[in-house]
């Protein structure tokens, strides 16, 4: 008898080229009694894919006669709760590491800067531009009132333009 098709449908599935099909036609194939001497080593791995099919599966109570064997009882797992804080707090490490990180970055930044000498006021040069104090307080008068009047159109702007948003606000709701 010719075996030919067998044999390549052995090369097939070994190759992993084989369709589900084919893999039945070949365990039907081995299951026989007659099986050529050619293909004999063959036979065991389809019969033996056939004999684990039917054994049955451990059981659920699999692991409890073990541990009655070995003479331990079996415990009971408990569930956990998972809190929300414990879940995030790798998440504040990595935050906190990356804080500390930046804070000792910018610190060595400062630190190692060059500094311009003209950032500092040397009290030993300072002179005061001002011979009559009048003058000098009324001087510095007339700047607080020039930042007192930026300051105020600067807050009515705002109130105006939060006005505005809330207008537009009110506009989108309905």
């Amino acid at each position: 008898m010719d075996y030919k098709y067998i044999e390549q449908l052995l090369e097939r599935y070994f190759q992993c080229e084989t369709t589900l099909q084919e893999e039945a036609i070949l365990r039907a194939f081995f299951q026989q009694e007659d099986v050529p001497e050619s293909l004999m080593p063959y036979r065991d791995l389809f019969v033996c894919q056939q004999q684990e099919a039917l054994t049955a599966p451990l059981g659920d109570d699999f692991d409890e006669r073990l541990l009655a064997i070995v003479g331990e009882k079996p415990q009971q797992e408990k569930a956990r709760v998972v809190k929300l804080g414990s879940r995030l707090m790798p998440l504040f490490r990595a935050a906190a590491i990356v804080a500390i990180v930046l804070t000792i970055g910018n610190a060595a930044q400062f630190s190692l800067s060059p500094r311009n000498q003209n950032d500092d006021i040397n009290y030993s040069e300072y002179t005061d531009t001002y011979d009559d104090p009048t003058v000098a307080y009324d001087q510095v008068e007339g700047a607080l009132q020039l930042m007192s009047e930026g300051l105020i159109q600067s807050q009515r702007a705002d109130t105006l333009s939060a006005g505005m948003r809330n207008n537009t606000d009110s506009l989108v709701r309905n």
